[in-house]
């Protein structure tokens, strides 16, 4: 099971954009559904956005449609996760999940905040 590290978190004005990076310790290719969830202070962990492998295939929850973009760079194991006009209802921890297509097992980063001022 790899592990992953969240990086590329701060303080960003409304309507800015960020990019967080989500480093692999191994391969994900083949394997992994790289993911990128964020919990609000207060509020329950919800699913942002994820991508299959392979296929390339990328879902997004209503909020960020439009607005983030999920990448994976499989040859460097690095996924990725583009915010553009950022809301301040976007503030909270960003974490990154490798999930295990055949496991199903989840790999955790210890996430990494981002803050939306107006």
């Amino acid at each position: 099971q790899v592990q992953v590290a969240e990086s590329g978190g701060g303080l960003v004005q409304a309507g800015g954009s960020l990019r967080l990076t989500c480093a692999a310790t191994d391969r994900i290719g083949e394997n992994y559904i790289m993911g990128w969830y964020r919990q609000a202070p207060g509020k329950q962990r919800e699913l942002v956005a994820f991508i299959t492998p392979q296929t390339n295939n990328a879902r997004y929850v209503d909020s960020v449609r439009g607005r983030f973009t999920i990448a994976r760079d499989d040859a460097k194991n690095m996924a990725y996760l583009q915010m553009s006009d950022r809301r301040r209802e976007d503030t909270a921890v960003y974490y990154c999940d490798a999930r295990n297509l055949w496991s199903r097992l989840d790999s955790w980063g210890k996430g990494t905040q981002v803050t939306v001022s107006s």
